[in-house]
């Protein structure tokens, strides 16, 4: 079974919707239906229209969630992914409704246009007017059913808000219906997914996808999309998407639009962001206004790792019903947006300003050793990552990978001699590595710099003594020491062996290489520690095994040094 966080799979629309219930003061739960409502309403005969909306759970925050003044009276719950029942949806109209009728939003599924429709046709013999709405936002279907046969996805959340507003304003029946059913109009939505979602209780996804496999245009009941294909850069799979939307939708130069990007309840803050950032400037190069913008997850498919994309399209009324204040906790809020992303020149500081003195005799050597490491480091990106993620928060080969970047990046002249090259490389990678790599490797170069700054061709002890400095900074800096399972179980041994060599008489060639024998050495032994810094410390004996990864990389670009002196 997949692993879920809940009780019995039978009970956990209840428990769920108990859950968001127990947790606001402004909601109320029928006793025998699960149905979510505002808590306090007045009397029936002095009831605004009811905003009634709902259908299959699993689609969390919808619909509980968009339940607040402002925006949804009343939210009927279905078990997963299964319509409510009509006397649900019945119960809900009466616990909400007054004479001044309600206006029930429903997705264009068969299961709740029946049972909403059967509902609405029963208490309208009680005296309680009834208009429905139905959104079928997916545009993906285009080519393949009726426009009155799509499917209703994520843009519903706009709708349920612009209903709310307006019955909020004081609006008729008539007239609520009429502005939702036009903005319906205006409204296209389409989706990827990634993966599968499983249901509470299942003991598997609804389909499995190849790693390099997604599909495009699927529905929010764990159902495939209308087309597999191999998976694509954001950048791309959001044009495709917002392509088939404009067109369909006949979305023109100069139109405003409201933009969301909704995550399906598997995918990241950050992949929604990446999203969002494109979907922008792709809509901006149409000539496209986007107006409002709104990103999370507001209608999800349970567990489903992709995300959708809907449009719609705006004129003054909706985006004032948009902008309208709601109590209701899971509308994202303003949507907001500047006409152009806003950027800030960043400060200066004095440890940037590095004058660069004529090249010297070894500038060319020392750049060639510099971009030889920094590709070395490149390529031993997946290594370094399989390490830190069994041993540690798994960032560190990307971190590496930043920092050979921001080397190749130096300019020419900051090679010109072993303190500016050493200056210079710290203090891109402090900049390129947020991290603790960033700072303990910026921190050594930097003082092996300093200590080389009136040596154009330093001698092997020298070179000693500053690889000596660089390692006792870095523990200086971290409050390590040799046996804490480091990087500096690599570079302690490695700076003492370097010593040694040269002490013995051994070229400078000949003793780096001791050192970086010293160092693979210390990097192995560290698979035989304890960790007692550092996120690997959080592992305890878990991280036994496995070397430690920064110690890995040490030794790593150490000899890569040695194989091109």
């Amino acid at each position: 079974m997949s692993k879920k966080l809940i009780n019995n799979p039978k009970n956990v629309v209840r428990e769920m919707l108990e859950g968001v219930v127990d947790g606001s003061d402004e909601l109320a739960l029928l006793e025998h239906d699960n149905v979510v409502l505002q808590a306090g309403l007045p009397a029936p005969d002095e009831r605004p229209v009811a905003i009634i909306s709902g259908g299959g759970s699993g689609h969390e925050p919808a619909h509980a969630g968009y339940v607040g003044k402002g925006m949804l009276t009343g939210a009927v719950a279905g078990d997963v992914f299964t319509s409510p029942s009509t006397d649900a949806v019945l119960h809900a109209i009466r616990a909400c409704a007054g004479p001044a009728g309600a206006v029930l939003v429903v997705k264009n599924y068969t299961g709740d246009r029946l049972n909403f429709g059967l509902a609405a046709e029963l208490v309208q013999t009680e005296g309680i007017p009834v208009e429905i709405v139905v959104v079928a936002d997916d545009v993906s279907l285009h080519q393949t059913v009726s426009e009155d046969r799509r499917r209703g996805i994520a843009g519903t959340v706009l709708i349920h808000k612009i209903a709310g507003a307006a019955a909020a304003a004081g609006k008729s029946l008539a007239e609520i219906a009429d502005i939702a059913r036009n903005a319906a109009r205006d409204l296209g939505s389409m989706g990827v997914a990634l993966g599968a979602c499983t249901l509470p209780g299942a003991n598997k996804p609804g389909f499995t996808l190849k790693d390099d496999e997604i599909e495009l245009g699927l529905g929010i009941h764990g159902e495939k999309g209308v087309e597999r294909r191999k998976i694509s850069t954001a950048d791309e799979l959001a044009e495709i998407i917002l392509k088939t939307i404009i067109d369909d939708r006949k979305i023109g130069k100069g139109d405003k639009v409201a933009l969301l990007v909704n995550g399906l309840g598997g995918t990241s803050s950050m992949e929604l962001a990446i999203m969002t950032r494109h979907a922008i400037a792709y809509l901006r190069a149409q000539s496209i206004d986007v107006a409002r913008v709104w990103t999370g997850t507001l209608l999800s498919a349970i567990d489903m790792p992709g995300c959708s994309l809907s449009l719609l399209k705006l004129d003054d009324t909706r985006t004032h019903l948009l902008d309208a204040t709601t109590t209701a906790r899971a509308w994202p809020g303003s949507g907001t947006i500047a006409a152009k992303r806003q950027e800030i020149k960043d400060p200066a500081g004095s440890s940037d300003d590095i004058t660069y003195p004529e090249r010297g005799p070894l500038a060319d050597k020392i750049e060639g050793i510099g971009q030889a490491v920094a590709k070395k480091l490149k390529a031993e990106e997946p290594h370094l990552t399989d390490l830190d993620t069994k041993a540690g928060d798994g960032d560190l080969g990307a971190s590496l990978e930043r920092g050979a970047d921001a080397i190749l990046a130096l300019p020419h002249k900051a090679w010109a001699t072993p303190a500016t090259a050493l200056i210079a490389t710290g203090n891109a990678l402090r900049k390129a590595i947020a991290g603790s790599s960033g700072p303990f490797y910026a921190n050594a170069l930097i003082r092996a710099g300093r200590h080389l700054q009136d040596n154009a061709s330093p001698s092997p002890v020298q070179w000693a003594e500053a690889f000596e400095i660089a390692a006792n900074a870095i523990a200086e800096l971290g409050g390590a020491k040799e046996g804490d399972r480091t990087m500096l179980d690599a570079l302690l041994p490695a700076a003492t062996a370097f010593h040694n060599a040269l002490a013995k008489d051994k070229t400078g060639k000949d003793a780096w290489q001791a050192a970086c024998n010293a160092a693979r050495k210390g990097a192995d032994k560290t698979a035989e520690m304890t960790p007692e810094l550092g996120r690997a410390s959080y592992l305890g004996d878990r991280a036994v095994g496995v070397p430690d990864g920064g110690a890995v990389a040490v030794a790593i670009w150490m000899q890569e040094i040695a194989d091109s002196l």
